[in-house]
């Protein structure tokens, strides 16, 4: 099965449609009350979401991470790559995030992509960014299975395995993911003629 294709299955999971609620107008002489999000760390404004802390990592950094991200899901005929729609960006905000597991996170990250560029180095005598996409998957192929890598590439393979979660999970939440997917989320079918019969057949239903 293609790498692709698993993430699209990984992605779908990912992917919840968020619908707000109309406020019901309330009764008369009642007082008003407050309608949505309040916007503090226990009622967040998901409409207008703000991010209150800075993020953490530095250009070099994102460039690393985005050639790593675009490695995991490269542009092809139906999509754009994670990092045309934002995913080293988002990684960059989730592992920013001021509580102790990101902290953790945001070191694992860090090493990880120092690990990228020294590995790439010593092979190529070149930055991880700077490879070709053949040189790049070569070295992700020795770190994208942790139960099989070597015992001094374990930590590497723990920041791919934490790297590819967030790129799926970045991208299959994107409009342009979505899309991808072909997931249509809520909206309304005039009929619904059920699963396809090539589909029936492979579930040995039809």
């Amino acid at each position: 099965m293609k790498r692709r294709i698993v993430l699209k299955v990984l992605g779908a999971g990912t992917v919840a449609p968020l619908i707000p609620r109309s406020p019901s107008p309330l009764p008369r002489g009642q007082p008003e009350r407050r309608r949505g999000p309040a916007g503090t760390p226990s009622d967040p404004d998901l409409l207008r979401p703000t991010v209150t802390w800075a993020k953490q990592l530095t250009e070099g950094e994102l460039v690393t991470l985005s050639a790593l991200c675009d490695l995991i899901i490269p542009a092809d005929d139906t999509s754009p790559s994670a990092s045309a729609v934002g995913v080293p960006d988002f990684i960059n905000e989730w592992v920013s995030a001021p509580y102790d597991y990101q902290r953790s996170v945001l070191i694992q990250l860090r090493g990880g992509l120092v690990w990228l560029n020294n590995e790439s180095a010593r092979r190529h005598g070149k930055s991880f960014a700077s490879a070709s996409p053949a040189e790049q998957a070569a070295i992700a192929d020795q770190i994208c299975y942790e139960p099989r890598v070597q015992p001094e590439y374990l930590a590497a393979a723990r920041m791919f395995d934490l790297v590819r979660d967030l790129t799926a999970t970045g991208f299959y939440t994107t409009r342009e993911g979505m899309a991808d997917l072909r997931y249509l989320g809520n909206v309304p079918l005039q009929k619904f003629d059920g699963p396809p019969p090539e589909v029936l057949r492979h579930l040995g239903l039809a």
